[in-house]
C-alpha cells in the first residue's frame, strides 16, 4: 500500500487579489490533513471516500481518458486528477495499472461539516502524492504541485493555487499565480510533460518560505457557517471597477509589510499589516455589495483586537474561519470565552513544518 498525506491551509492575507497573475499572498500550512491510500487493483480503478457515499465510485479506461461507471456524478477534483495522471504516465510510457484510491479527511468535523481548511486542494496533492508514487513519476515537489493545479483549474478555472502551494509545501509560504488562463490553454495544446517543462507557461508563479512570526500566538476560530469561496470570488470579479487596481496596490503592501514583519521579526509590523488586510477584506465587499466579514466573523476579529491582536477572515470570507495573531503573553483563554459565548469555536490546529524544498 502506498500512503501520501496533504495539509490543509489558511490564509494569512491576500485573499481575492491572489486569483490576480503575479499577485502576492501568504498563506499557512495546518496539521490536520487528508490520506490518500493506493492499492493494486483488478480490473478496473475505485475510489472510496466520505464525499461517495458508503460505495466507491469506480472507473475504467476509454480511448480519450478514463470513464466512470457512475452516472451523473460530478467531475470532480480527485477524478481531475487521475485523468491528468493517466495523460502524464502514458506520455511517459509507464505501462497502465489500475488503482484503489481510499481517502481520509482530518479536516470536516465529525458530523462531515466543512471547516474551510482547504480540503479540495488537499485530496488534489494527497492524490497526485500517491499516485507518483504508485506510478514511479519521479515528480519533485515543485512538479506535483504543478500537476495539481493543471487538475485544478480543469474544475475551477479561477482557482489561485495558493492552498495547493501550502498544502504542498507546507509552513509560512508568501505565494503568486501563474495566469491560468493561459496555462488551460497550454494544456489544451500540448501534452502535459510539455506544459509541465515550459518555464514561460508558468510566469507569475512564485512561492518563498517565511519565518514562522516571533513573540505570537496563532489562533484560528470557526464561525459554524460555511462559505462558497467560487461563488465569492465570481461576486468580486463581475464588480470589478476603477478601484480595483487601487485594490490590488493595497493588498501588494499588506502583504510586503506582512512578508518583512516575519522576515525581521517586527511584531508590530507584522500585527498591523495584519489589521490594514482586514480592512481592505472590508472595503472590499462594500464596494461589490457582498457581506465579506459577517456578524460572527467580525466579532471573532473584535475580541481578538480587543486584547491587543490582529485578527481577519480567512480566505473569501463569508463564514467559515477567522485567524489572528496575538502576543504571547495574552489571555488566550479569555479570548476562547469570549468566542464561546458568540458561538466561535476555537480549532486546535497549528503550523505543519516545512517540508523540502520550494525550488526542487
Amino acid at each position: 500500500m502506498i500512503e501520501f498525506r496533504a495539509h490543509g491551509k489558511l490564509f494569512v492575507a491576500g485573499e481575492y487579489a491572489v486569483v490576480e497573475p503575479g499577485q502576492p499572498s501568504v498563506l499557512i500550512a495546518l496539521d490536520r490533513a487528508i490520506t490518500a491510500r493506493v492499492t493494486e487493483g483488478r480490473g478496473s480503478g475505485s475510489v472510496h471516500s466520505e464525499e461517495y457515499g458508503h460505495l466507491p465510485v469506480t472507473w475504467t479506461r476509454a480511448e480519450d481518458g478514463i470513464a466512470l461507471d457512475t452516472e451523473h456524478h460530478p467531475y470532480d477534483y480527485v477524478m481531475a486528477t487521475i485523468d491528468l495522471v493517466e495523460k502524464l504516465r502514458q506520455e511517459q510510457g509507464i505501462a497502465p495499472r489500475f488503482h484503489d484510491l481510499r481517502i481520509h479527511s482530518q479536516l470536516d468535523d465529525a458530523s462531515g461539516r466543512k471547516f474551510g481548511l482547504g480540503s479540495s486542494a488537499a485530496v488534489t496533492v494527497a492524490t497526485v502524492g500517491a499516485l507518483d508514487r504508485f506510478y514511479g513519476l519521479g515528480l519533485t515537489q515543485r512538479k506535483r504541485f504543478q500537476l495539481a493545479l493543471l487538475a485544478t483549474i480543469r474544475v475551477n478555472p479561477r482557482a489561485s493555487g495558493g492552498d495547493l502551494a501550502a498544502s504542498t509545501f507546507g509552513g509560512w509560504l508568501r505565494y503568486s499565480a501563474p495566469d491560468r488562463e493561459r496555462l488551460t490553454r497550454e494544456l489544451d495544446a500540448r501534452t502535459a510533460t510539455d506544459v509541465l517543462a515550459d518555464a514561460e507557461a508558468w510566469a507569475g508563479f512564485d512561492v518563498q518560505r517565511l519565518p514562522a512570526p516571533e513573540h505570537l500566538e496563532l489562533l484560528v476560530g470557526w464561525t459554524g457557517s460555511p462559505a462558497s469561496t467560487t461563488k465569492l470570488v465570481g461576486v468580486v470579479r463581475r464588480h470589478r471597477n476603477g478601484g480595483y487596481q487601487a485594490f490590488l496596490d493595497e493588498s501588494r503592501a499588506c502583504v510586503d509589510d506582512l512578508t518583512t514583519g516575519l522576515q525581521t521579526g517586527d511584531t508590530s509590523m507584522t500585527l498591523d499589516a495584519l489589521r490594514r488586510a482586514r480592512v481592505l477584506m472590508q472595503r472590499l465587499g462594500a464596494s461589490v455589495g457582498s457581506q465579506i466579514e459577517t456578524e460572527r466573523l467580525a466579532t471573532l476579529c473584535d475580541v481578538v483586537e480587543a486584547a491587543g491582536g490582529a485578527a481577519k477572515p480567512s480566505g473569501a470570507g463569508g463564514g467559515d474561519c477567522g485567524i489572528a495573531l496575538v502576543p504571547a503573553d495574552t489571555d488566550l483563554a479569555g479570548i476562547h470565552r469570549a468566542w464561546e459565548a458568540h458561538d466561535i469555536r476555537h480549532l486546535s490546529v497549528a503550523v505543519q513544518a516545512p517540508e523540502g524544498s520550494v525550488d526542487d
